[in-house]
């Protein structure tokens, strides 16, 4: 088994037992309307590693189309390196993420969970089927632009470092659902 799928499966449990006692209003309850509920952070989770799906079999097909600026290695590198190091679990910058990746606002988010796990079983799927590629060394374009370009095990790093980066933001809402007595009971938002 590859790193990455080894990873995966981590935090793919880790959010398992971290969450599943929540109720569907402790999954969609925001601390502040700047603040991602644990659903929304699952979501966008989704959506961001789904875009990735169309790259990933392109790339399996052999029909992957690059721009010229993925001919030269010290950009490839910069652009993965710089990625990279923004996603790490250590949250000390916050970000901003592409509107293509923003949670739809003021919606709830049904069995998120169970969406997130088959999702992925999903994730892991579409990384087996590119995994060969990785020792050609292949490089992708970013699904938010495709003049972002990086190698695509820099892009299994990114992906995996961001669930981990999201999994601790999650983590941070529960705390606040913890410590609020009544919480639990109250939460409507």
């Amino acid at each position: 088994m590859d790193k990455w799928t080894t990873q995966i499966e981590e935090v793919t449990e880790k959010f398992q037992k971290s969450f599943s006692h929540l109720s569907e209003n402790e999954l969609n309850w925001k601390p502040s309307p700047e603040t991602w509920s644990i659903a929304e952070n699952i979501t966008h989770l989704i959506e961001v590693n789904s875009s990735y799906f169309a790259g990933f079999n392109a790339l399996s097909r052999g029909n992957y189309k690059l721009p010229f600026i993925a001919r030269f290695g010290f950009v490839v590198n910069f652009f993965g390196n710089m990625i990279l190091k923004s996603v790490q679990p250590d949250r000390k910058n916050k970000m901003k993420t592409f509107p293509m990746w923003k949670p739809a606002e003021g919606s709830s988010y049904q069995n998120i969970l169970e969406r997130f796990s088959d999702h992925q079983s999903a994730l892991k799927k579409e990384i087996a089927q590119v995994l060969d590629k990785t020792r050609e060394n292949a490089v992708i374009s970013s699904p938010a632009n495709k003049n972002i370009v990086y190698r695509l095990g820099t892009a299994f790093d990114i992906i995996v470092a961001h669930e981990f980066r999201h999994y601790e933001q999650a983590r941070e809402v529960l705390k606040l659902i913890e410590k609020s007595p009544g919480t639990s009971q109250g939460l409507n938002n």
